[in-house]
């Protein structure tokens, strides 16, 4: 009887892994390539898998485009090829499966490197076979020619998006997967959230909110279960700690000493994970964060969103002749670490002094390097004027909008003595009307203080 070890055969990995990686090779065309170059049908163990995969690489064969869930579907349903109706049974069930389930696949690192390892061994093993019956017949050219094609089965062959070959994938329906801000307006106009791989960024002066405004947006996220990285560059991870005891809870901050037993309770509730990461300002990088994330998946910790509080404390990478050109370059590395880490990725930035007790802030007030705005896929700017932070008010400003309309104002309640950021619901104004509004009360205000101050000095016989 044969072992397992000896089989040659994905068994050893288990019925999983070799589901999982027929649902790699089916919406990944260039992983489906590089291993179709070494897998062989019979490597994997349960026939319907097996007949699964044929049905991939017969369609790729004959019309030269790898095939599309939609496409599989219509061949399972009208496909003969199967002698035995139980595996087309389970073949249909597979795929019932597979369309049914969380589009990313866990271990999937693990899945492609373990299934290449094993099939490009195996071809290189077939060859060396052959290469020993052609020791006595053959020249050593032929022999080393022989080995070494079977070294180039299955190396990495992704030269970039196909025309052709990857026609279908043109035509399917992207899946974002964003991550509510909480503000059903915002959510309305970005399509849900921030979605995997892009850059949202908050602008406020100092003192307005940016920290708040992040608090906020990253307990959203935990609300809806996921796993959230919050980096601080400014504050202590307990501060932190507290404003989001405080966001989730609703107490307030300088209450919570007296409610410790509570906030536990509604905590652990939550169903995300949270880990902050506390770095001294100006001495974590970007290559700091990216290291970061790399040992908290090693731990199997993969977050979902990422919050940076805040880009323009990180420090460069490296160094230039002009900050404004070191801040460009690290908005241009977040937006790739979200990229490559598959999050939604929020920071802050700070406005000049313009935006100090500005009506609305626009991107023109963003300090140093206007240039940032150009990689971020949203952003909103947070303007209290002193008026608003004695009435627990502001204006957020849809500054750029990548998913829908932009340049639209929305009044807001802030109290930050809870972290609580409510938006109105009601219709945006342009940020013109609202400058002018202000201008004209101003205005008014400083008329009836003048009249005030005349008919004061008339009443005391003053000329």
């Amino acid at each position: 009887m044969i072992s397992t070890q000896e089989r040659i055969d994905f068994s050893r990995f288990g019925k999983a892994f070799q589901e999982n990686l027929c649902r790699i090779i089916l919406d990944d065309r260039q992983f489906a390539d590089q291993i179709g170059e070494v897998l062989n049908s019979d490597f994997f163990e349960l026939k319907y898998l097996q007949c699964f995969s044929q049905m991939i690489y017969e369609h790729k064969r004959e019309y030269g485009t790898h095939p599309s869930r939609q496409i599989i579907a219509s061949i399972i349903k009208s496909s003969d090829v199967a002698s035995s109706p139980a595996v087309m049974k389970q073949v249909r069930d597979f795929f019932v499966k597979v369309v049914s389930n969380d589009p990313n696949v866990e271990g999937d690192g693990y899945i492609r490197k373990m299934s290449l390892d094993f099939c490009r061994k195996q071809k290189l093993k077939e060859a060396m076979i052959k290469s020993a019956k052609l020791l006595h017949t053959s020249s050593f050219e032929e022999i080393s020619k022989l080995i070494n094609e079977a070294l180039k089965l299955g190396d990495n062959n992704n030269f970039g998006y196909d025309y052709l070959a990857d026609f279908e994938k043109r035509f399917e329906l992207k899946q974002r997967h964003p991550t509510s801000t909480g503000w059903g307006v915002v959510d309305g106009i970005t399509q849900g959230g921030l979605g995997k791989g892009e850059l949202g960024v908050v602008i406020a002066p100092t003192g307005a909110g940016k920290s708040m405004a992040l608090v906020h947006l990253a307990a959203q996220a935990l609300k809806q279960g996921k796993t959230v990285v919050y980096y601080t560059l400014e504050l202590e991870d307990t501060v932190v700690a507290r404003r989001f005891d405080s966001c989730l809870t609703g107490i307030p901050i300088n209450e919570l000493n007296n409610f410790k037993e509570v906030v536990l309770e509604k905590v652990k509730e939550i169903e995300g994970t949270l880990i902050i990461k506390e770095y001294p300002t100006k001495n974590a990088s970007t290559e700091t964060l990216k290291n970061h994330l790399h040992r908290l998946k090693v731990k199997g910790i993969e977050p979902d969103a990422i919050y940076v509080d805040y880009a323009d404390l990180l420090r460069p990478v490296r160094m230039l002749k002009e900050t404004r050109q070191e801040l460009q370059e690290l908005y241009e590395e977040l937006r790739g670490l979200a990229k490559l880490s598959e999050c939604c990725l929020w920071t802050a930035s700070q406005t000049n002094r313009s935006g100090l007790n500005a009506e609305v802030i626009t991107m023109e007030s963003i300090s140093e390097a206007f240039n940032k705005c150009f990689v971020a896929d949203f952003i909103f700017s947070i303007s209290r004027t002193m008026e608003d932070k004695n009435a627990n008010t502001g204006r957020i400003f849809i500054a750029k909008n990548r998913n829908g309309v932009d340049g639209v104002v929305y009044p807001i309640a802030m109290d930050t003595s809870n972290v609580s950021i409510k938006m109105s619901a009601s219709s945006p104004q342009n940020p013109r009307d609202v400058m002018e509004n202000a201008a004209k009360k101003q205005e008014s205000m400083l008329k009836e203080k003048y009249k005030s101050f005349v008919s004061g000095g008339r009443m005391n016989g003053d000329s």
